[in-house]
C-alpha cells in the first residue's frame, strides 16, 4: 500500500511538471534589444554615440526629467516603482540609464536589465529625494560615497507627500536642492530578485513612509503583460517586463531601422520652443495609445475567461453525456430483468396450472403476489428512469443556452477586436496627418529661416552699401577742402604778385 502511495505521489508530481513547464518558459522568453529600437522610434530619435553606441532621444516637451515628469511612485511587491503615463514608459524608466547631454538633452541608454527605478535615493528631516543612475554605473557604485550626481539633477520632495500620484505639484523648487542634500543621507535598501539574480535598491521602507505621511501604503501587485505598456488595474501594475539580451540568438547586434544625424535633431533649446499645440497633440496621442494598449489587454483577458468559460461548460456537458449514458444503460439493465421476471413468472404460472393440489395453489398465489411486487418496483424504476431523462434533457437544454451565451459573447469580442482595429486605424491616420502638418510646419519652418537668411544677407549688403556711401562722401569732403586749400593758395599768390 505504501509503495502504491509513493507511487501515485511521483506520478503526481510529473504531471504538474509538465503542466507547468510551458508557463514558466514562455513567462521567460528572451528577446534583444531590437524591441526597445522598433517600439521607441515612434516617440523619439535614435543616434549613435561613441561612448554607449545607440542612444535615444525622446519627443518630449520642455521641462522633461526621467522619474519627475508624467508619472509617480507606487509601492508594489518589488518596492517603490515609477509608474509612466507615457506610453512608452514601460521601457527606459525600467532598462537602462539616463544621462544628460549639452545638446539633446535627456537621452536613455538602453540596458538588459529591469528594475523598479534605477534612481539613487535619499531621505532628509522632512524630505525624500531621488535622481537617474548614469550609464555604465552600477548599483554597488552608485551608492558609494565616489559617486555624485549634479544637485540639478535631484528632485525633492516634502514626505509627507511622497506617493501621491499627482507627486509632480508637489515637487521642491530646485534652488533648495544644495542645501537639502547637504543634509540628507543615502537610502541603501538594496534587493536581489531570484530568478535574473538583478540588484535594485527598493527605496524607503514602505513602514517609514506610512509613519511619515501618516496614512497606511497599499501594496499594488506586478502583473506580467504580453504586449509592450503598462497599466494600473483594479490593485494591480500590468506592465511588460521580459527578459531582454543584448545580442540576438546568432550573436549579431540589433540595430535601429533608422538612425538620425545630429543636425536632424533638434537641440533641447529648439525642443523646448515648441508650441502649446504639438504638446497637446503629443499628449493625445500618447493617452490614445495607452487607451489602445489597455482596451487590448481587458479585451484579452476577457476573451481568455470567455474560454476557459467554454471549457468549463463542455466539460460539463461531457459529464452530464457521460451520467445519462450510465442512466441508460441502468434502465436497459433493468428492463432485461424486468422481462427475464416476467418470462420466469410465465413459466411458474404454467407449472401451476399443471399442479392440482391446494397448497401448489396458495404457493402460486403467493409467488403472483410477489411478482406483483415486483412489477410495481419496475414501474417505479421506470418512472425514476423518466425523471432521469428528463433532467439529463434540461441539462442538455442548458447546456445549449450556455453555448448560445458563449457564441453571443465571441461575436462580442470580434466586434470589441474591430471596434480596436477602427481605432487603430482611426489613429493610424491621425498620426499620418499630425506627421504631414509637422512635415509642413518644417518647411514653413525651413522657408521662414531661408527668408531670414535672405533678409540678413540684404541687410548685410544694404549696410555695405551705406558704409561705402559715407566713404564716398567723406572722400568728396576730403577733395572739397583740399580744392579750398589749393584756391586759398592760389589766391595768396596772385595778392603778392599785385604787391609786387
Amino acid at each position: 500500500m505504501k509503495t502504491l502511495s509513493k507511487t501515485f505521489i511521483l506520478i503526481f508530481a510529473l504531471n504538474a511538471l509538465v503542466w507547468l513547464a510551458p508557463q514558466k518558459a514562455s513567462a521567460q522568453v528572451s528577446i534583444n534589444f531590437q524591441i526597445f529600437y522598433d517600439n521607441l522610434s515612434p516617440y523619439g530619435d535614435w543616434v549613435y554615440n561613441s561612448d554607449y553606441g545607440y542612444v535615444w532621444i525622446p519627443d518630449v516637451s520642455n521641462g522633461f526629467t526621467p522619474y519627475g515628469t508624467n508619472g509617480y511612485w507606487t509601492f508594489t511587491n518589488v518596492g517603490w516603482t515609477w509608474v509612466s503615463n507615457y506610453s512608452w514608459g514601460w521601457a527606459p524608466f525600467h532598462y537602462g540609464r539616463w544621462m544628460h547631454d549639452n545638446y539633446y538633452g535627456w537621452v536613455w541608454v538602453p540596458g538588459d536589465e529591469w528594475g523598479p527605478g534605477w534612481v539613487s535615493w535619499r531621505r532628509s528631516e522632512g524630505y525624500y529625494g531621488w535622481a537617474p543612475i548614469g550609464p555604465g554605473i552600477n548599483i554597488t557604485f552608485a551608492y558609494s560615497s565616489g559617486y555624485r550626481l549634479p544637485y540639478n539633477q535631484w528632485t525633492f520632495v516634502r514626505d509627507r507627500d511622497f506617493g501621491r500620484t499627482n507627486i509632480n505639484n508637489y515637487y521642491i523648487n530646485s534652488s533648495s536642492n544644495i542645501t537639502i542634500f547637504n543634509n540628507s543621507t543615502v537610502i541603501n535598501n538594496v534587493q536581489i530578485d531570484k530568478s535574473s539574480r538583478v540588484r535594485y535598491n527598493t527605496g524607503p521602507s514602505k513602514t517609514e513612509v506610512q509613519k511619515r505621511t501618516g496614512k497606511s501604503v497599499a501594496p499594488v501587485m506586478l502583473r506580467e503583460r504580453n504586449i509592450p505598456g503598462q497599466a494600473v488595474d483594479r490593485g494591480e501594475l500590468q506592465i511588460y517586463r521580459p527578459r531582454v539580451q543584448k545580442s540576438t540568438a546568432g550573436g549579431n547586434k540589433p540595430v535601429p531601422n533608422r538612425v538620425s544625424r545630429k543636425e536632424e535633431v533638434k537641440s533641447v533649446s529648439q525642443r523646448n520652443s515648441n508650441t502649446q499645440q504639438e504638446r497637446n497633440n503629443q499628449q493625445a496621442k500618447q493617452q490614445q495609445e495607452q487607451q489602445r494598449n489597455n482596451q487590448q489587454e481587458r479585451n484579452n483577458q476577457q476573451a481568455k475567461q470567455q474560454q476557459e468559460q467554454q471549457q468549463s461548460n463542455n466539460q460539463q456537458a461531457k459529464q452530464q453525456q457521460e451520467q445519462q449514458q450510465r442512466n441508460n444503460q441502468q434502465a436497459k439493465q433493468q428492463q432485461e430483468q424486468q422481462q427475464r421476471n416476467n418470462q420466469q413468472a410465465k413459466q411458474q404460472q404454467e407449472q401451476q396450472r399443471n399442479a392440482q393440489p391446494t397448497k401448489q395453489r396458495n404457493n402460486q398465489q403467493s409467488r403472483q403476489q410477489q411478482q406483483q411486487s415486483n412489477n410495481q418496483k419496475a414501474q417505479e424504476q421506470q418512472a425514476q428512469q423518466q425523471l432521469n431523462n428528463q433532467q439529463a434533457q434540461q441539462q442538455q437544454e442548458q447546456q445549449q443556452r450556455n453555448n448560445q451565451q458563449a457564441q453571443e459573447q465571441q461575436a462580442q469580442q470580434q466586434r470589441n477586436n474591430q471596434q480596436v482595429q477602427e481605432q487603430q486605424a482611426q489613429q493610424q491616420r491621425n498620426n499620418q496627418q499630425a506627421q504631414q502638418q509637422q512635415a509642413e510646419q518644417q518647411n514653413n519652418n525651413q522657408r521662414a529661416q531661408q527668408q531670414q537668411a535672405e533678409q540678413q544677407n540684404n541687410n548685410q549688403r544694404a549696410q555695405e552699401q551705406q558704409e561705402q556711401q559715407q566713404n564716398n562722401n567723406q572722400q568728396a569732403q576730403e577733395q572739397q577742402v583740399q580744392q579750398q586749400k589749393n584756391n586759398q593758395q592760389a589766391q595768396q599768390q596772385q595778392d603778392k604778385k599785385k604787391k609786387k
